[in-house]
């Protein structure tokens, strides 16, 4: 006799408590939130005294805090319990990327931090489309923040000032494991990244990094980088390269 199917059942659980980023570390049993996290719990979220939310303030702690009182500028909040939560790869993944044009920034950093990448290097290339201006770092900094708060992670993924390529390519082999995607590249070795150690990769323009780029990186030890047969946007290259190392 034919029996149909059951679905698997579901697993239900609380919804989780809305996270907020606190500038400054967070210390003791009273915590006061203002700027945009103030702004944003007041006046976009309509918080009141009594609501639970979840601070964190990059050090790796995860705080469950309980609104205490709502001003236009400030909230003022109590924490009820802390611990650490571990939310990072097992390695440290810096990620060196000519940054693509307008949204498409944001976007690249919102993927590297849902995947764990623990620092970006804006990097200044002769092909480059965008400049890593000190608006433009700013601008990544605070993407991390939104980024944070949504995917979970409780440590920031650090954002570098801007630097040109010739200044970063010299980096000592003891800052980790280097490698060069560059689809030009000869001799490339197949992915996966290396399973152990602090893994450095860079991640040339739209047009990839100049024939000069190339050689003083392989001058200097880096390894060329293998990422398939298909041209991939600067974005996309940073995502692979992240999801692979996560493995």
């Amino acid at each position: 006799m034919l029996t149909r199917n059951r679905p698997f059942p579901l697993r239900t659980s609380p919804p989780l408590a809305p996270r907020y980023f606190s500038a400054l570390p967070i210390q003791g049993s009273l915590v006061k939130l203002d700027g945009d996290e103030a702004h944003h719990l007041a006046r976009v979220m309509r918080a009141k005294p009594g609501e639970a939310i979840t601070l964190f303030d990059g050090t790796g702690v995860e705080f469950q805090a309980t609104i205490e009182a709502v001003s236009s500028k400030q909230v003022e909040l109590r924490i009820e319990s802390q611990r650490e939560v571990d939310r990072e790869l097992p390695r440290r993944l810096t990620l060196a990327v000519a940054l693509p044009k307008g949204d498409r920034q944001r976007y690249l950093v919102e993927k590297l931090v849902e995947l764990g990448v623990a620092r970006l290097v804006p990097l200044e290339t002769r092909r480059g489309v965008a400049k890593p201006t000190e608006s433009a770092v700013e601008r990544l900094r605070r993407a991390v923040i939104e980024a944070s708060k949504q995917c979970g992670r409780n440590r920031l993924m650090e954002i570098a000032e801007g630097t040109d390529w010739r200044a970063f390519a010299p980096l000592s082999a003891e800052q980790g494991q280097r490698f060069l995607a560059h689809p030009a590249a000869e001799g490339a070795p197949p992915t996966p990244l290396p399973a152990t150690g602090d893994v450095i990769v860079a991640i040339g323009p739209e047009g990839g990094f100049d024939d000069d780029e190339v050689r003083l990186a392989l001058e200097h030890g880096w390894l060329p980088l293998d990422l398939g047969p298909r041209i991939l946007r600067v974005e996309t290259a940073a995502a692979l390269v992240a999801a692979l190392a996560s493995r």
